[in-house]
């Protein structure tokens, strides 16, 4: 089935949504409107908190979700523009954006542990390279910090993938894999990769707690990402439902509209 036509005129008693109205402010053009927001500086980290079961209020760590504000001040998430832009010079320098207040959001929260975003062509960019120098170079930043990669972008380079974590871990910097199941990891990588957390995909997630497939498959993939020492999290945890089988089923954190939504500030 056909998604939705973003340029589609509402009608009158239908109001723009934040995308239609910045893509239409924009011509159309999605690059154009990333592109001015990162040359003013529109950038901001929208964060989620990542929780344990019955772990109380306190979350396990946070992760910082990039936003970009249009010329009107409308907040776009990263699912409106990362799609058209990822394999871009762009996506290189929304990575940076968001290492780079990722870094001071640590700075400025000597007790914060957070996730931050990036693809797997960051690692050969040399301005993204430069600002993880900077931020490990001091303090034990290193050790709150956890890069974030898709499978889809980790089987894009897996062994550049492979020698970046394994030069980087001394470090204390962890590495989550997202997206786990969606599809695209060759289960052969798992014992050469060094990933320290697997972030279960959310399609698993979604009425789990009515899906017996689901919770099969669920249990499959909780069940290898331990074999291979990987902390698992879920992803996408809407219900009470969905956060009780996935408890049941062993997850070691829980991340969703369940526990908060992504906020400006902590």
């Amino acid at each position: 089935m056909a998604g939705p036509d973003l340029y589609a005129v509402p009608s009158a008693s239908e109001p723009l949504d934040p995308l239609q109205a910045a893509v239409a402010s924009r011509d159309k053009d999605v690059p154009t409107m990333v592109r001015s927001a990162l040359a003013a500086g529109r950038t901001q980290l929208a964060f989620q908190p990542v929780m344990r079961p019955g772990g109380g209020t306190t979350p396990a760590f946070y992760e910082g979700l990039i936003r970009i504000l249009d010329d009107g001040g409308r907040i776009l998430p990263a699912r409106h523009f990362m799609p058209d832009v990822e394999e871009t010079a762009m996506g290189r320098d929304i990575d940076c954006a968001s290492l780079r207040m990722g870094f001071e959001k640590l700075h400025a929260n000597p007790s914060l542990r957070l996730a931050i975003n990036m693809s797997a062509r960051s690692i050969a960019d040399g301005r993204w390279r430069q600002i993880l120098r900077q931020g490990l170079a001091g303090g034990d930043l290193g050790n709150r910090l956890i890069l974030e990669i898709s499978e889809q972008s980790a089987m894009m380079l897996p062994e550049v993938v492979i020698r970046f974590m394994a030069e980087m871990q001394p470090r204390g910097v962890a590495f989550a894999l997202d997206d786990f199941g969606a599809g695209l990891t060759a289960f052969r990588y798992l014992k050469d990769f060094f990933f320290d957390l697997a972030k279960l995909d959310k399609h698993f997630v979604r009425d789990i707690d009515t899906s017996p497939d689901n919770q099969v498959l669920s249990e499959a993939l909780i069940t290898v990402a331990h074999q291979f020492e990987m902390f698992v999290v879920a992803e996408g945890v809407e219900t009470s439902g969905e956060a009780a089988i996935l408890t049941e089923l062993g997850v070691d954190c829980l991340q969703g509209y369940l526990y908060g939504v992504p906020k400006a500030g902590l």
